[in-house]
């Protein structure tokens, strides 16, 4: 528990420092291509190694930047990650990649928001190609197609639409990771970039269980999942449970009961994702002993993480109106998590966009 609140506090220092930061551009110029990958890394299997050697063997000679989610620890499910992005970044190092940017704080965030800044970081980082993976399912070519055309592709209730050219292409919902893809070709629309040819669609490997290899570093036995991840991976998930490191489903909860039992109905109402209907059923159900009743207190919203999400929001509670105004100047700073050498870190600061890159240690 200490080891998380140090990590939450630390997190949102960092965050307050960057919302205070001017977005200072940079006009460098460099021949460098950069292919810019984001995921979580939660943890990195041979999925997420398939998507970056197929990237890396396409532009053998490119800069490969990873972006991994970064500040508060929480996934896009508001669940907190296996482990800490420093871990992360160094495995993803490890087997390849040259630089591990942090992104977004992805479980504080709306799907939308978070979206929103990672193009941005795209943009600042002057990225030349992005991998994705993506599951084969019917009518998905064509959107892919429409997106590397550049046009702007975008998720409605019940359907995908062209907004370029305002045809209907799919009805219906699409999985998560088709969902991802369209929802970045709205954004990057939204924040006008170029992304014609820039995306590398790579098809999804089978064979991988995250709900097994969860189970495994619960379980300290990596015997089902040996053939899952890169060995790198398992070294360091094995290192991190003998030092007890794993932050996985670990949260401030004193932080979160406070949040919940104190705020003033105002205080609640004013958080990232919350409206009234919310706060107010919080302030009528309280006071809370323990994260299990306040979960009662929490409605389902249109995710099925949703209470997750309101749970991590509580437990770092900021003001919706400053999640907006972070996200105007992202990124004011990019942060590098680690990288590989000396020569791929000037690489980097010679390419991207942006003058105010520091380091996650510096």
């Amino acid at each position: 528990m200490s080891q998380v609140s140090d990590i939450l506090k630390r997190d949102m220092e960092l965050f307050y420092k960057d919302f205070e930061m001017d977005y200072n551009v940079s006009h460098t110029t460099s021949n460098t291509t950069l292919v810019a990958d984001f995921t979580e890394y939660n943890p990195l299997h041979n999925g997420h190694f398939h998507c970056m050697k197929t990237a890396k063997d396409m532009f053998p000679d490119s800069l490969f930047v990873a972006v991994v989610p970064g500040l508060f620890e929480r996934s896009g499910r508001g669940i907190p990650y296996i482990l800490p992005r420093e871990v992360r970044a160094e495995i993803a190092i490890s087997v390849g990649a040259d630089i591990v940017v942090e992104g977004p704080p992805m479980g504080i965030m709306g799907s939308g928001q978070y979206s929103l800044c990672l193009c941005k970081t795209f943009k600042a980082m002057n990225t030349d190609f992005i991998p994705r993976g993506y599951k084969p399912v019917e009518g998905m070519d064509e959107i892919l197609k429409r997106i590397n055309m550049g046009h702007h592709i975008a998720s409605k209730p019940y359907k995908i639409v062209d907004k370029t050219t305002k045809e209907t292409l799919l009805e219906g919902k699409l999985e998560e990771d088709n969902y991802v893809i369209t929802s970045f070709s709205n954004s990057l629309s939204k924040i006008g970039f170029d992304y014609a040819g820039k995306f590398v669609f790579v098809e999804r490997i089978g064979g991988v269980s995250g709900t097994l290899i969860r189970e495994s570093i619960l379980e300290d036995n990596f015997e089902k999942v040996m053939g899952m991840m890169p060995q790198k991976t398992i070294e360091v998930l094995q290192r991190e449970i003998a030092s007890d490191s794993i932050i996985y489903g670990v949260r401030d909860v004193e932080a979160i009961l406070h949040a919940a039992n104190d705020f003033s109905f105002d205080q609640l109402s004013k958080l990232n994702m919350f409206n009234e209907k919310l706060a107010r059923a919080i302030v009528d159900n309280r006071p809370y002993g323990d994260l299990e009743s306040l979960e009662k207190a929490i409605f389902h919203g249109f995710s099925s993480h949703f209470r997750q999400r309101i749970l991590s929001i509580l437990e770092n509670p900021i003001p919706k109106e400053v999640i907006s105004e972070y996200i105007d100047k992202y990124p004011a700073n990019i942060r590098i998590l680690d990288y590989k050498d000396k020569n791929s870190l000037e690489k980097f600061k010679e390419k991207v966009n942006n003058e105010n890159i520091s380091l996650l240690w510096g």
